[in-house]
């Protein structure tokens, strides 16, 4: 046998040469930490808390003060919506699990070990975003179905209560688990392009919040199509049984949100493959 050189023993398997993670690896990867890290697993818990726990005060709320209401707004009251209420702010909470997702690794330096390890920049970047949107998908599935039971049982006590099979109410409860992982994938986009978790959050509630208010401010048709169009106004369109006075159709509301969502995500992938980190 010639030195320096391993001779192949018939019948056994040929050693392996060590390769950089596969997209299966990554994906399996993202889902050890999303599990391990407790600062994810807080932020996702305390999204499922203010959700529900919300929806379900602000129902009592609005049962309470419903036969005290102007006749116009009784005809015009939407059981689904106001149940599914408190998904307004909880969505802040997934969207703060978006960020922390990818600037936690920035803050501590494991971004630098995670794209070593990785074929292809992008395939990390998409393994971490099919795996927040993937678990927060489910998770805010199960928040909607709860709020929204919570808050008819509620309603029953005035007769006002909706069901799942009503027109648009199926609709609103699976559409508002859709929005609220679209908002975790703009975090998580927002997080990537900025790599800065203040800079991030600050952004993600810009445009949640502060837009809206600065929208409503407008005058005229201009203010109103504008504020049609503002990212949370319209991506929680959907979460209304009816088409609201002022606000884009359901399914076209969300539409809008992801387009929103489709640009940050290009942007954060754009500055992934071409700046070092």
């Amino acid at each position: 046998m010639t030195a320096g050189v391993s001779e192949h023993v018939p019948g056994q398997r040929a050693p392996r040469i060590a390769g950089r993670a596969s997209f299966g690896n990554i994906l399996a990867a993202e889902l050890i930490k999303i599990r391990t890290v407790r600062s994810t697993m807080w932020t996702l818990l305390s999204g499922v808390v203010v959700s529900v726990g919300l929806s379900v005060l602000l129902a009592l709320v609005t049962a309470n003060q419903f036969d005290s209401m102007k006749a116009r707004d009784r005809a015009e009251f939407d059981p689904t919506s106001n149940a599914l209420a408190g998904l307004n702010l909880g969505v802040v909470a997934f969207g703060v699990l978006g960020v922390l997702a990818i600037t936690s690794e920035y803050a501590s330096g494991l971004i630098r070990t995670c794209l070593a390890a990785v074929a292809r920049r992008s395939h990390y970047l998409a393994a971490k975003a099919l795996t927040v949107g993937v678990v927060v998908l489910v998770v805010g599935e199960v928040v909607s179905l709860v709020s929204f039971g919570l808050g008819q049982a509620v309603f029953d006590g005035k007769g006002i209560a909706a069901g799942l099979t009503d027109p648009g109410v199926t609709r609103a409860v699976l559409g508002a688990g859709v929005y609220l992982a679209a908002t975790a994938l703009l975090g998580l986009a927002l997080g990537a392009l900025l790599r800065h978790t203040a800079g991030a959050v600050t952004t993600l509630l810009g445009l949640l919040f502060v837009l809206p208010v600065i929208g409503s401010f407008l005058p005229g048709d201009l203010g109103e199509t504008v504020n049609k169009l503002l990212p949370s106004n319209a991506g929680s369109a959907v979460m209304s049984a009816t088409t609201a006075d002022g606000s884009l159709s359901p399914w076209t509301g969300l539409g809008v949100f992801c387009l929103y969502l489709a640009a940050v995500l290009a942007a954060a992938f754009w500055r992934l493959r071409t700046t070092d980190v």
